[in-house]
């Protein structure tokens, strides 16, 4: 897949609640067009899906009706210093994964 970016913080308090932003551009295609459905395959990223110190805090599963590049955002709250791990898969099988380390400091 595409260029990826996240935005996030790269230190947070024990506690607080952090907001990451996420964006992957990707053609998005639906597999519809003037000619008709399914003259062209789909092609679209499906399903998003955010883990922290190795429980998953977000995910979200897309469909055909969503934007080319899908930017979503969302928040959690940091715990404890871990990897947060992106990842993103399409309807080919391709699979898209960063990872961000967020560091925690006492309250």
């Amino acid at each position: 897949m595409r260029l990826r970016r996240i935005v996030m913080p790269e230190i947070a308090r024990a506690g607080e609640v952090i907001e990451i932003r996420t964006v992957i551009l990707h053609p998005m295609i639906t597999g519809h067009t003037a000619a008709g459905a399914g003259v062209s395959g789909r092609r679209i990223v499906h399903t998003f899906h955010v883990h922290y110190d190795g429980a998953e805090v977000f995910r979200a599963e897309l469909g055909p009706g969503i934007a080319a590049n899908p930017l979503l955002t969302f928040t959690t709250v940091a715990t404890r210093t871990g990897d947060v791990v992106f990842t993103w898969m399409d309807d080919t099988g391709e699979t898209a994964v960063e990872t961000r380390l967020l560091t925690v400091a006492p309250a």
